[in-house]
């Protein structure tokens, strides 16, 4: 079977985590901790951390990014693409668009991932969300490209959104530090059918913000 897939029963409904098994093969070369991971959260995701706690989802957390903005972006295209084809085929947008990418798409190789953060693996975390609980989320699309670690957000309306950076930042750290890759081999982006929005996440953001020096 070239797509495996684990239904997992979190906080929010229920996330289809998928992943492209020959995709994965040719294009993990140098991630082979991404590799371990994707194919360990098929068989043995922590449930339990996914029901309580924090999402990274629901963050309204301001924190500056050089944001990139591009019309008509391949991923744009894609999107534009899933939404045709799978019409018929599916009543949600990110179904469709995923569905589409990680069948379609050559460097899409993962959708719905499963990540989490441990409150003592991040400066700040007590901070932030005044618990000890893990924070959690569920990355939309993973790509890989250029030998970089990309990770997507569909956002059905980009322009309009407010925290989508913030959201994703927490994407990467989070999935760096489950596969102990370091940050600058990730990149971070959000996109409809028409533009998307692309940075690289800054290890030092949080220092940064404005919010966190409060605590300092």
């Amino acid at each position: 079977m070239v797509i495996k897939q684990n239904s997992l029963n979190h906080k929010g409904g229920f996330y289809f985590f998928r992943i492209h098994t020959k995709k994965l093969d040719k294009l993990c070369n140098g991630f082979g901790n991404l590799d371990n991971f994707l194919n360990e959260m098929l068989k043995n995701c922590p449930d339990e951390y996914f029901n309580s706690g924090p999402r990274s989802s629901m963050l309204k957390l301001k924190l500056d990014f050089d944001l990139k903005k591009v019309e008509g972006h391949e991923v744009c295209d894609l999107a534009s693409q899933g939404l045709i084809e799978n019409s018929a085929r599916y009543n949600n947008n990110h179904l469709k668009v995923q569905s589409f990418m990680l069948e379609n798409d050559n460097n899409t190789i993962a959708t719905e991932v499963p990540i989490w953060l441990k409150h003592d693996e991040a400066d700040y975390y007590m901070d932030l969300f005044k618990t000890t609980k893990p924070l959690t989320g569920h990355i939309d699309l993973l790509r890989l490209e250029n030998d970089k670690i990309w990770i997507w957000d569909y956002k059905p309306n980009s322009n309009n959104e407010e925290f989508a950076s913030t959201q994703i930042y927490f994407y990467a750290l989070m999935l760096s530090k489950r596969t102990n890759i370091d940050l600058s081999n990730f990149r971070c982006g959000y996109f409809d059918k028409n533009y998307a929005y692309m940075f690289r996440p800054d290890a030092n953001v949080l220092k940064k913000n404005k919010y966190i020096k409060e605590f300092l």
